[in-house]
């Protein structure tokens, strides 16, 4: 039977994984550290390491693995930027959750959106302190304006088209465009600058890839609307967050909703209300009222968390009882050759 080491694990993820494992029975100890090179030796004796979207996996933690026969890396996410993919190489097999819900995360989004256009996060403020001013919570009709979804994979279509329901003129961006789909749902591809350009409101939802990293930068927010709003509920690191800052200041971008945060490794997931935050740049995020700042929450819905589990768990079972992988990683092949041991 397969015994799985979970690291990052938090009383939900004990919850979610144990009502799932009931018709596995597997042997899974959850670890609440995250994993790094000194918690890698957590995993001894086990067969399979379960990771999530904050744990480092490099070399030196594959090293570690690998010396002790770990067989498979279980990633309870989709992205996987945070995998030394070339570490794995020949020494474990590696599986994901491509998909566990994508209502969540557009959802999200369009809480983003929402609050920051409306200003419901100021007004509930205010009238908890018997404010009822409404000076400073002017927002803008949604109907008729332009946004713009960087990234059409299932997350960023649920987006669109929950957008189109707002009847909002909706383009979108991704490199392996779906014609089909956006002809059926009144969505328009176009060229990233021209998104850019056009857009009221810009919505990431692709991948980090190396190509682009800090896609969101100084001169491509130079292409935008001014009072544009920006939102990612995608990766942190698609924006370099010292040139949104600088936007913000200037008042070139109107608002910002960030579920990511490039920096976030150190913060997010973890209650920080006792100690002081030494990043500057997160610090100067939380202080503007036009920016609303969550914590990777996105995906944090019973649904999503239900199919995580299920999801990861019938990955185990795929690999060790039918010695295949159902769930790779994107033109990963780790060719360990250890399937079934």
């Amino acid at each position: 039977m397969p015994r799985i080491a979970m690291f990052d694990a938090k009383q939900y993820d004990h919850d979610f994984f144990a009502q799932e494992n009931r018709d596995h029975g597997y042997d899974i100890s959850f670890f609440e550290a995250k994993l790094n090179p000194e918690t890698a030796v957590l995993a001894e004796g086990f067969d399979t390491a379960c990771v999530f979207v904050n744990d480092s996996v490099t070399r030196e933690v594959a090293d570690v693995f690998a010396g002790y026969g770990v067989k498979l890396l279980a990633l309870r996410s989709a992205g996987y930027n945070h995998i030394d993919l070339d570490a794995l190489k020949g020494r474990l097999d590696a599986v994901r959750v491509p998909a566990y819900s994508p209502h969540a995360v557009a959802e999200h989004a369009l809480a983003l959106i929402l609050t920051l256009n409306r200003k419901t996060h100021r007004a509930y403020s205010r009238t908890r302190d018997s404010n009822f001013a409404i000076s400073g919570l002017l927002g803008f009709d949604m109907h008729g304006k332009c946004a713009g979804v960087v990234g059409t994979g299932q997350i960023g279509r649920t987006m669109c088209e929950i957008l189109r329901g707002l009847k909002m003129n909706v383009l979108a961006y991704d490199p392996y465009p779906a014609d089909e789909w956006a002809q059926e749902h009144g969505v328009e591809y176009v060229k990233l600058t021209e998104l850019y350009k056009r857009s009221d409101i810009v919505s990431l939802h692709c991948p980090l890839t190396p190509e682009n990293v800090h896609m969101i930068d100084r001169s491509t927010i130079a292409m935008m609307k001014d009072g544009v709003m920006i939102v990612n509920t995608g990766r942190g690191k698609l924006i370099r967050t010292e040139d949104l800052l600088e936007a913000l200041r200037s008042g070139k971008v109107g608002a910002a909703g960030l579920d990511v945060y490039e920096e976030e490794t150190d913060f997010f997931f973890e209650d920080h209300s006792s100690n002081i935050i030494t990043d500057d740049n997160l610090l100067r995020l939380l202080a503007y009222p036009n920016v609303l700042v969550t914590s990777h929450q996105a995906f944090f819905t019973r649904e999503a968390l239900t199919n995580i589990a299920r999801i990861t768990l019938e990955n185990v079972r795929l690999y060790f009882d039918e010695g295949r992988i159902e769930n790779p990683i994107p033109d990963f092949d780790a060719g360990t050759g250890r399937v079934n041991g």
